[in-house]
Parts: C-alpha cells; sequence; structure tokens
C-alpha cells in the first residue's frame, strides 16, 4: 500500500509538471535577515509578504531566515541563501576581499547589490550603575560583543581593533545573539551591550524600558578615523527622547543596510522581487518604523559598494531611474 502510494503521488507530480501546473512553476527563494528583535528580520520580513502577495503573477515564493551581515554573505556565496540583508560595510568587504577573517574564500566577485534600505548608527547601550560613560569606559566591564556572523560583531572588532583592544581587555566578552542581549542586561549578567541597527529597535525598547540604562555616544579618535577613510560609514545620531533615559541626542557612527544577491540568482527572480518592493513603495514604507523616511532615489545610489544585479538594473531601467 505505502509503495502503491508513493507511485500514485510520483505520477501525480509528474502530471502536474508535465501539463504545465504550478508545481513544474514555482520558484522558491531564501532571504538571509537577522535576529527577530532587529530590523533586518523585518525587512525580510517585508519583502517576502510584498514577494508573495504577487506570487499568482510570477510564481515566485519567499522565505526569510535569520544569520546576520557577514552568514548572509557566505551563504549566498555557498548557495544557501538566493539574497539577503548585510551592513554595507560588510558588502564592500565580501566583494573587495578585505576582511579574511570573516570571508576566508576571498573576493566575492559574484555578489551584487540589489538596493539599500535603512541606515544603522553602531549602539552602546550601558546599564545606569555601570559607570559607562563613554565607549572607551567599556575597558574592563562585562560586554555583549555579539554572536560570530553577525554585523554588530563585525563592526565592534573593527573599532576594537582601531583602538588597540582584543577582547582579554573586557572582564567578560559574551556571545548573545541580539534577541538574547537585553534580558541579560536587565538580569545584569552584562554590563553593556552594542547593536549596528535601525532605529527604533525593539531590543533597545526593550533594555531601556525594563531597567535603567541609556544610551552611549561613540564619537572617539578611532571612531572618526574609520569615518573619514571609509566611504561606507558616516557620522550618525540617534534622536534623544527615543528612548527611555536617554534624553539627548547620541552620537556615534555608523553604516547602511543593503540588500544583496550574487550573479547565481536569475535576473527574472530579482527584478521581480525589487518590481515587488518599489511598486507597493508606500506600503513597504510603512512595515517598519525605521523605513518612514526611505527615498528610492537614495535606495539605488547609497551605500552600495557591489556592481548592481542585472535584474534591478532591468527594472530600475524600465523606471527611468538608471
Amino acid at each position: 500500500m505505502f509503495l502503491r502510494s508513493m507511485v500514485a503521488g510520483t505520477a501525480m507530480a509528474l502530471t502536474l509538471i508535465g501539463s504545465g501546473g504550478a508545481i513544474a512553476e514555482e520558484k522558491f527563494v531564501t532571504i538571509g535577515t537577522g535576529g527577530q528583535t532587529g530590523v533586518y528580520y523585518q525587512v525580510g520580513g517585508a519583502i517576502c509578504r510584498l514577494v508573495n502577495r504577487g506570487s499568482k503573477d510570477h510564481e515566485i515564493k519567499c522565505t526569510h531566515t535569520t544569520g546576520g551581515s557577514v552568514a548572509n554573505i557566505n551563504g549566498i556565496r555557498a548557495g544557501d541563501l538566493d539574497l539577503g540583508v548585510a551592513q554595507s560595510d560588510w558588502q564592500y568587504h565580501a566583494y573587495n576581499g578585505t576582511a579574511p577573517d570573516q570571508f576566508p574564500d576571498g573576493k566575492f566577485e559574484g555578489l551584487r547589490a540589489v538596493f539599500s534600505v535603512h541606515q544603522e548608527p553602531f549602539t552602546v547601550v550601558a546599564r545606569a550603575d555601570s559607570g559607562i560613560n563613554s565607549f572607551d569606559d567599556l575597558k574592563g566591564k562585562r560586554v555583549n560583543v555579539g554572536d560570530p556572523g553577525s554585523g554588530q560583531r563585525g563592526t565592534m572588532e573593527v573599532l576594537m581593533k582601531e583602538m588597540g583592544w582584543t577582547m582579554d581587555d573586557f572582564a567578560l566578552a559574551s556571545e548573545l545573539k541580539s534577541s538574547e542581549q537585553a534580558a541579560a542586561l536587565c538580569d545584569n549578567k552584562v554590563d553593556a551591550i552594542i547593536f549596528t541597527v535601525g532605529h527604533p529597535n525593539g531590543s533597545i525598547k526593550e533594555a531601556t524600558t525594563s531597567c535603567e540604562s541609556k544610551l552611549i555616544n561613540v564619537n572617539n579618535e578611532a571612531s572618526q578615523k574609520l569615518v573619514d577613510e571609509n566611504e561606507f560609514y558616516a557620522v550618525a545620531t540617534i534622536p534623544g527622547g527615543m528612548y527611555t533615559g536617554t534624553d539627548e541626542d547620541v552620537t556615534t557612527f555608523g553604516v547602511g543596510a543593503t540588500f544583496v544577491s550574487s550573479t547565481a540568482t536569475s535576473e527574472e527572480i530579482v527584478y521581480e522581487i525589487t518590481k515587488a518592493v518599489f511598486e507597493n513603495f508606500d506600503r513597504f514604507k510603512k512595515m517598519h518604523p525605521a523605513f518612514a523616511n526611505l527615498k528610492e532615489e537614495d535606495m539605488i545610489k547609497k551605500n552600495l559598494s557591489a556592481p548592481m544585479h542585472d535584474g534591478a538594473v532591468k527594472y530600475y531601467k524600465e523606471r527611468g531611474w538608471m
């Protein structure tokens, strides 16, 4: 009976494929995002919702998974992911092969940009009783540096290298995921957490409302040098009053979130995904507060270090943007 069922099921599948049915035409794509409390997860979810709304027209089904900037780019390179969200600095390093620790296979010449999204300030949140008032004060403290493969961890390591620091300079360097760090801060397991993320952010709101904590300026000589020497970094401001405990503007530096793919992903798929976002742009901007001020012209010009994917170029030319 089991074998007969298998044969019948196979025959039905072959019939549908042979007749040009939906099973033969559907294309499944996976987008790499980030932790569920971060904006990357919301970016991937928003894009997939827009793509899946129009699947009857293009037969593309979209799903998304967590990972982080570096993991997403490596996943695309390995063929495990079709597209992903990544910080602009890691897009640059991956394409140019300038970060061998994160991208040991060298230049990823097949990496392709699709569009940029929101700005992402490098953010430090410290317990109010920690004695931390500047980034330099993190030395000797318990700090969550982020999980390996995440953009926040990578940016932290870049800044630490510029300052001549190692993980041994902290009393504790924990590797919690972004979804776990707010609870760790308020449970007094760490003194500070770091996050490269769009604002407002749910994890930081959790930390600043669940316990007395504040955002810290990151505007020392090392951070300014990174901005001066790298086109993918810029000075960033987190508005005062956005989070409990931080009434004044916070000065830091940051990157941009970007949406990337590779030459292995077809022109058709990238074209349809790009179209789904920009043909529903007002809807997309309402899907997260960090998207509210996005401008179409900025999304196709800023923070893109890799060549543009042919599918994205096709759509932008149709719109008269290129």
